[in-house]
């Protein structure tokens, strides 16, 4: 599923005339807002609900440069859940092409805001993600998942 859409804006540009580190993080941060809309866990479902998710992990594999008003997209695959966690994969590619620039693994929980504490997925929640996990089943393995920094 494709999470975010954009292009690198001015301001999110180094001297080096690259997308700063920090930015890969944003723009994972926004497709995971898409999957949240896409599941059931929009803005208005928040606050009616008090659930939302947390990041809880996450590594990023920065694998080419990306300039200044490139046209890119993130997509988001599931790799794996629980009752209230979710293991995700996420890369970042030019818009409508197969290159992926970054690689992104993270573990996201559910947390009830109340609390605040964590809190299984809803029967709609898991629904949503079982829905799009059913869809990915044909998706290659993700490439850069379950690394870890070493020299």
């Amino acid at each position: 599923m494709i999470g975010w859409r954009g292009a690198i804006p001015p301001e999110w540009v180094d001297y080096n005339g690259h997308l700063r580190d920090a930015f890969y993080l944003l723009i994972f941060s926004y497709a995971v807002d898409g999957l949240m809309d896409e599941i059931g866990l929009d803005a208005r479902s928040r606050e009616r609900t008090g659930l939302t998710l947390f990041t809880l992990e996450a590594h990023i594999n920065y694998l080419h440069e990306v300039k200044l008003g490139a046209a890119v997209e993130a997509r988001i695959q599931i790799m794996a859940m629980d009752r209230k966690r979710l293991q995700l994969y996420l890369t970042l590619h030019p818009e409508g092409e197969a290159q992926v620039m970054a690689a992104s693994e993270q573990m996201l929980l559910q947390v009830n805001l109340e609390g605040p504490k964590s809190a299984a997925f809803t029967p709609q929640t898991k629904a949503a993600l079982e829905r799009i996990t059913a869809a990915q089943q044909d998706w290659p393995a993700p490439e850069y998942a379950g690394r870890k920094i070493a020299l």
